[in-house]
């Protein structure tokens, strides 16, 4: 089959997040006849000029803020407490555990050895979605006048046994590595005195009463509200002699986090300080997820941060975590789990749900560690990624493409199904200079479809998925407040909502997901990615018709390949997962121990950013603060303060950052501002700095090609930031590294 090139018009450095997954399109025949390439795009530099599509007017129809329905209702009830009162006070905290395989400072060696590899405490054990999430129900009386915390040990499922209590002190310098100062069991007296937990065990079965500060200097301290304490319980499950668990076969012994509880305020994120990393709360400004943030990690798996849970998180809210995760990580071919799927058991129900067509066969797939796309490679066929399509889009709607529809699915199961790969074939390559005569190369990526070349269409590569309930939390009143549609402030910068329709209940709901906000909710979301990338239905869209805009197809009652349960996990999963605390503290390591590479951080330079990069204006639309509402259902994502560096609305980014596409009132050159959270973190999670791509499409190979791609409203910013020294530009680039 004849191979099309085409050079796309660019599209947007709103690209540093947003969730939109892979692609997808239904099947149908080849044309002989290619459609005719895109002209070459014009670049900061000015290469060439374009004939550019007119962006939306900004006073178009449907941009009003009153005839929308909020995500969540006032008076919206929790899926789980987490935390609560008593009428005396005592604050009563339910904080979720899972199991890991090793410890939070064991980094693959003993502290003071050479570098052998990461550690073990990230990771996910075998068997880690069923029959292993626990957690503890703190009932901290300090508050109320005592000196007195009950701490009771909350078993999802089955039974747990010989399960004890570590309470670590570091500030002891005979404590050191991974050793701790106190250890205690969870006796039973319902089991005699044994280490005997059930998941129908009354609070007061298994329960620890701690009324001493044993961290104070003196022995019979009582404690204060700010004192803390660190927790880290083990769990077993009953076993056979060669250490299968009896409710399942699986692993019988495990790990779990180490948490960090503040008397009289609840879980906390920590980091080490001095003299060997001893756990202290992580101060306010560092928290980018406010109390979801997830804690500095000394295991040296900073690869895997991505992953982890909210810190906040409720001990049944846990079990709907490990839940989602494990289908977030199922092959819809054969059930497997991507990770040990010879060991961990095979999700049989999934198996052979692959569509006829797909781009790939698991979620993880495209989302490397929970992190981007994979970066393309000449000639490589751009499964990872998404090619949105349509025979024309406007305003009112999306003609869809008459061979792919609404996006180009790349594989097919059927032999000798037509092949509709898309691959990059090569760069244009131009140079932008600043004004102290530094050069930028820039890349445009040339694209080559097996299949005809759409009349429109935008790649764009998946994002990291981090953060996201937290976004999903944020009231339409606090988005819609920084709106600007007319510039009256007379910035130059405007911000326009997006509104999108519910695919279930017809619902007009202000945008929020996607690289042009044309998705409300993390459910539809999900729903749109199963679909486009894997051919799988879902409660969401029941058809895979859909994709082709085929009138009512929501109406068919037919059994969906995802059911409403485990489409309900998968939106659990995406919405608890927790957001990396700023890196721009330095940890306490012990002197002559080596230092992590994702802490060594020069704290002077990234706070020097951080002003720098508000005084050129980029937090006109990368707002740095905002707090979430008190509707969500997920308690752990109410009312967090935030710092996402977004303000979720559409801004035109100029030519050098159009697509071709309208998605709402999305024209080709706007986009969302994506979140900027969890950038620092990017080059361990691809494995490497030359795995990270920015930009909707993965063009920029670095941040600073990244800013230079910035046009239309966030020109002036660029401006001013080009105009800085040298010195003060590598600042802000280091406080983008400290997020």
């Amino acid at each position: 089959m004849q191979t099309h090139p085409v050079t796309v018009l660019p599209a947007l450095f709103a690209a540093i997040l947003s969730l939109t997954a892979c692609s997808g399109g239904a099947d149908s025949k080849t044309s002989d006849t290619p459609s005719q390439a895109d002209p070459a795009p014009a670049t900061p530099s000015g290469a060439a000029p374009i004939s550019e599509p007119a962006p939306v007017p900004l006073d178009a129809p449907g941009l009003g803020a009153t005839d929308y329905v909020p995500l969540h209702a006032a008076g919206t009830q929790v899926l789980e407490q987490i935390q609560y009162r008593e009428a005396d006070g005592t604050l009563v905290t339910l904080a979720g555990f899972r199991p890991t395989n090793r410890h939070a400072r064991e980094r693959g060696e003993p502290w003071f050895e050479p570098d052998i590899g990461p550690g073990n405490y990230f990771t996910f054990p075998t068997w880690y979605f069923q029959n292993r999430t626990f957690g503890l129900l703190i009932r901290d009386q300090v508050p109320a006048g005592r000196s007195r915390i009950e701490i009771s040990l909350r078993v999802n499922d089955g039974t747990f046994i010989n399960t004890g209590l570590s309470a670590f002190r570091r500030d002891d310098p005979n404590i050191r590595d991974y050793g701790w100062k106190m250890n205690v069991g969870f006796q039973n007296p319902k089991e005699g005195g044994k280490n005997i937990c059930h998941a129908t065990s009354a609070r007061e079965d298994c329960m620890v009463v701690i009324t001493d500060n044993w961290r104070a200097p003196q022995p019979g301290t009582p404690f204060k509200v700010g004192d803390v304490i660190e927790l880290a319980p083990a769990p077993f499950l009953p076993h056979t002699p060669d250490n299968k668990a009896l409710i399942d076969g699986g692993g019988s012994r495990y790990y779990s986090f180490e948490q960090l509880y503040q008397v009289g305020v609840g879980m906390r994120a920590w980091y080490g300080v001095a003299p060997i990393l001893d756990s202290v709360p992580l101060p306010d400004s560092t928290l980018l997820g406010g109390e979801a943030s997830v804690s500095y990690n000394y295991s040296e798996e900073p690869h895997r941060v991505f992953q982890q849970m909210a810190n906040n998180i409720g001990i049944e809210n846990t079990k709907r975590f490990v839940e989602g995760r494990r289908l977030f990580h199922t092959s819809f071919v054969d059930g497997k789990h991507s990770e040990s799927p010879d060991i961990n058991p095979v999700f049989t129900k999934h198996a052979g749900q692959l569509g006829p067509r797909f781009n790939n066969i698991r979620c993880i797939a495209c989302h490397t560690l929970n992190g981007r796309s994979a970066v393309p490679t000449l000639g490589s066929r751009l499964d990872t990624m998404t090619i949105e399509t349509a025979a024309a889009s406007s305003t009112s709607g999306v003609t869809p493409d008459p061979t792919y529809g609404l996006n180009v699915q790349q594989q097919a199961k059927a032999v000798g199904a037509p092949d509709y790969s898309v691959s990059v074939q090569s760069y244009t390559k131009t140079m932008h200079t600043l004004p102290d005569g530094e050069t930028v190369e820039l890349q445009t990526p040339v694209y080559a479809f097996k299949g005809p070349v759409p009349a429109q269409y935008s790649v764009r590569q998946a994002p990291q998925v981090i953060g996201l309930g937290l976004l999903e939390a944020v009231d339409e009143s606090t988005i819609l407040s920084l709106a600007d549609p007319n510039d009256a402030n007379g910035d130059g910068v405007r911000g326009v909502p997006n509104w999108t329709l519910n695919p279930e209940t017809g619902s007009r709901h202000l945008g929020r997901f996607g690289w042009k906000a044309s998705k409300a909710t993390l459910r539809h979301q999900a729903g749109i990615a199963l679909l486009k990338d894997l051919g799988v239905t879902s409660p969401v869209y029941k058809s895979l018709d859909c994709q082709r805009g085929v009138a009512n197809c929501n109406a068919t009652t037919a059994e969906t390949a995802i059911s409403e349960t485990e489409l309900e996990r998968l939106a659990s999963y995406i919405s608890l997962l927790g957001v990396p605390a700023q890196r721009s503290l330095r940890s306490g390591y012990p002197d002559g121990m080596r230092v992590s590479p994702e802490h060594d951080v020069n704290p002077t330079q990234i706070n020097r950013g951080s002003a720098l990069f508000a005084q050129v204006q980029c937090v006109a639309c990368h707002t740095a603060q905002m707090k979430t509402g008190a509707n969500h259902p997920l308690a752990e994502l109410r009312n967090q303060t935030i710092r996402p560096y977004t303000d979720l609305l559409l801004h035109d980014m100029g030519p050098w950052l159009a697509d071709t596409l309208t998605e709402g009132q999305a024209g080709p050159r706007m986009w969302r501002t994506p979140p900027l959270w969890g950038m620092g973190s990017l080059k361990y999670v691809q494995g490497g700095a030359q795995n990270v791509r920015y930009l909707h499409d993965g063009r920029a190979r670095t941040l600073m090609e990244a800013i230079a791609w910035h046009g239309g409203e966030a020109e002036n910013s660029r401006n001013q930031f080009e105009a800085l020294s040298k010195d003060d530009r590598a600042a802000v680039l280091a406080f983008l590294e400290s997020l």
